[in-house]
Formats: C-alpha cells, sequence, structure tokens
C-alpha cells in the first residue's frame, strides 16, 4: 500500500506556526524543530494511518515525540486531513466543530 498524503485545514496550519513562533522565541532554532517534528509525525500518519488513538469514531490523535503536542488526523479516502495541531496539556475538545465524523 502506498502511503497517503496529508491535507492541513487553515487552522492546523495557524496552530503550526504559532507553536513554531513560540518556541522560536524562546530559543534559536527550537522552533525549526519543532517544525521537523510535526513533519516526522505527518510522515508517520501518511506511512501508518491507524497510528495514534481514537478520540472519536473516524478522527484519532498522534503524539510528537520530543514535544508536547498531537497531530489530530481523520484518514479520508486517498488523504489523511489534519485537523488540528494541539498542545496536550489543553483542551483536546476544541477542534470538534471543524470536522464531522464520517
Amino acid at each position: 500500500m502506498e502511503p497517503l498524503t496529508y491535507r492541513l485545514l487553515a487552522k492546523a496550519k495557524r496552530e503550526i506556526d504559532e507553536a513554531v513562533e513560540h518556541y522560536e522565541n524562546r530559543l534559536l532554532g527550537l522552533g525549526e524543530a519543532f517544525a521537523d517534528e510535526v513533519a516526522h509525525t505527518l510522515e508517520r500518519i501518511c506511512r501508518h494511518p491507524t497510528t495514534g488513538s481514537h478520540i472519536s469514531q473516524s478522527v484519532r490523535v498522534c503524539a510528537t515525540h520530543r514535544f508536547p503536542y498531537g497531530i489530530v488526523f481523520q484518514v479520508r479516502a486517498d488523504h489523511a486531513l489534519v485537523v488540528a495541531v494541539h498542545h496536550l496539556h489543553r483542551d483536546l475538545e476544541y477542534w470538534k466543530d471543524r470536522v464531522k465524523d464520517i
């Protein structure tokens, strides 16, 4: 089976950008490290779409390794739809208005 591709909702992309900026402001290079970790996690999701834990009927979350963030995604027919990139110490359900269970 060929790996899936992924699509980011605009809000998820904004969450990545905000986290990169936050980490970069804390320490030069840390924002880039966060972006790399998100990219590796997205690759893992595309190769193994059943990775992570179910958080609803059709939505999963896959945690990054180095940072306390999770990639919230939904597997579609030909891609993984990333609906949120959230800090694991915050409310996990804030993204629910972004997607409907399929």
